[in-house]
């Protein structure tokens, strides 16, 4: 099963899901029982970095199986990808509606804390979604499931390949996985015309990390922690 090729995409992207579940899971049952009452105030404080780890050590054991990434980019691919990052960060911070949101944000405010562990919470934060976050996701999306829609045999298919059947799942199911349902559709929509434009799976880390640093800076500044 491990020489599969869709695990080492899938493995990592299962992880990030199944702390999501966890955690919805504990929200659930905290009205119910006081232990979950308590653990679901700082669930979200606890998890992140756990689930962050996991999902390291995961890239970091399936690496060698990634043969679709590829960082030699040229240099006007990549000012595309960091200026779609740019826009999408742009427009991200402006569609926060509440009519556009798939239930609510769950707010990360490392300063509800007093001590050290603020500092250590943002950088991991930071790390987790400009780095970790892009590098996973970008693997499931982009290179997995846009071409394993197109052909069960995905490897097959080239990088970048277009067909309006893949486009249009890959967004609407990229969207439906952030609480800013709309904001999650257009991300999905650019960072995909990135993959059709460069045929690069870095090139897209690159533009969705562009995006999740310049937010994440944002939200410090501006203590917009729902968009977190």
């Amino acid at each position: 099963m491990l020489s599969s090729d869709w695990v080492p995409r899938v493995i990592p992207f299962s992880i990030y899901i199944l702390f999501i579940a966890l955690q919805s899971l504990i929200s659930y049952l905290a009205p119910y029982l006081n232990f979950f009452t308590l653990l679901n105030e700082y669930a979200n404080y606890v998890f992140y970095p756990v689930k962050i780890i996991l999902i390291v050590f995961a890239i970091i054991y399936f690496w060698q199986k990634y043969n679709e990434l590829t960082f030699k980019i040229r240099f006007h691919d990549l000012l595309f990808s960091i200026s779609a990052g740019v826009v999408v960060f742009y427009l991200w911070i402006h569609m926060d509606w509440p009519f556009a949101m798939l239930g609510k944000p769950e707010p990360f405010n490392p300063y509800i804390f007093q001590n050290s562990i603020v500092i250590l919470l943002i950088v991991i934060r930071l790390f987790g979604a400009s780095v970790v976050v892009p590098i996973m996701e970008e693997l499931f999306w982009r290179s997995f499931v846009i071409r394993y829609i197109i052909n069960t045999r995905f490897q097959a298919v080239p990088v970048g390949t277009f067909t309006w059947l893949s486009f249009l799942v890959t967004v609407l199911l990229f969207g439906a996985e952030h609480t800013l349902l709309l904001a999650g559709v257009m991300a999905g929509v650019l960072y995909n015309l990135v993959l059709y434009r460069t045929k690069s799976i870095a090139c897209c880390i690159i533009s969705h990390g562009v995006t999740n640093f310049l937010l994440g800076i944002y939200v410090i500044k501006t203590e917009s922690w729902h968009l977190w």
